[in-house]
């Protein structure tokens, strides 16, 4: 290394091969195994999904709906618990960070079998409407409240605020992406949810019985807060009235007896009240 006629090898020449920037094709390609994965597996457990018992929260995530009536379950410490592993990516996520609390913050997907004719494979899910392929490679989105599934082309090209499958009416804001991964569709899908909250309403477009028992618990706390001061103010009133008739009296010994009357007055109209109350 010295004294020697060497030289030092610099970085460059240690590393033969530099890092590279993956290629369009390349990130496409990742993206596409990512969102295949997704469409197989449970976004919670990454267990195998099951289609025909399949449901989505309001981020268009896919979970079987056998796991979220476990997960609402009441269970014990000691009990075996859902595995808490989202996505793949953080052990430290719980069921309880995907916001679900009841059976109306998700809604059940329909899904359609279809056998492509003259094919001996077996059936695959298609669009109804389209009879395209679900999967990575199409686009889909489902439909609130009535929960079935087509190719996101085919709802835009029908044009219709009812469903082709139940000829269930909806809104163009409940068409909801499934495994979105345009910014626009998490924005609007985000939105769409600020909304329904301020409403009281799920992502179902069922009314949220938590939002009431919160408000209820807040109104009473309220109520006796406001009560309370009223009930002070009322007792201040009363004794600020009698110390005015009493001080409006210059002579002691009448203001003395008016005093007492009052005290005995007001001991008459207790227990009064008390005989009232029996």
């Amino acid at each position: 290394m010295g004294n020697d006629g060497g030289s030092i090898p610099t970085r460059r020449e240690l590393v033969k091969s530099a890092a590279r920037t993956p290629t369009g094709s390349e990130l496409k390609a990742t993206a596409l195994e990512s969102l295949t994965h997704a469409w197989s597996h449970d976004s919670l457990t990454s267990e195998p999904l099951d289609l025909e018992n399949v449901v989505s929260d309001w981020r268009g995530r896919l979970y079987n709906y056998e796991l979220i009536l476990k997960s609402l379950m009441p269970h014990d410490d000691n009990d075996e618990q859902v595995p808490t592993l989202v996505n793949g990516e953080s052990p430290e996520l719980t069921f309880a960070l995907t916001g679900i609390t009841s059976l109306r913050d998700v809604v059940k997907l329909k899904f359609k079998r279809y056998a492509p004719p003259g094919s001996k494979e077996k059936e695959i899910w298609a669009c109804p409407v389209s009879l395209k392929e679900l999967g990575a490679a199409t686009k889909a989105v489902y439909l609130v409240p009535c929960g079935h599934v087509f190719a996101d082309v085919a709802i835009k090209q029908i044009q219709e605020e009812a469903c082709p499958e139940c000829s269930e009416p909806f809104k163009s804001d409940d068409v909801i992406p499934i495994l979105p991964t345009d910014t626009s569709d998490v924005q609007r899908l985000t939105t769409r949810m600020d909304q329904l909250k301020a409403k009281g309403l799920t992502h179902s477009l069922k009314k949220d019985k938590s939002a009431g028992k919160k408000k209820r618990k807040a109104d009473e706390a309220n109520g006796d807060a406001a009560a309370k001061p009223e009930k002070e103010k009322g007792k201040k009133a009363a004794k600020s009235d009698k110390a005015s008739r009493v001080s409006g009296i210059n002579n002691p010994m009448t203001a003395s007896l008016t005093a007492k009357v009052l005290a005995e007055q007001e001991e008459r109209i207790k227990r009064r009240k008390m005989a009232a109350v029996k």
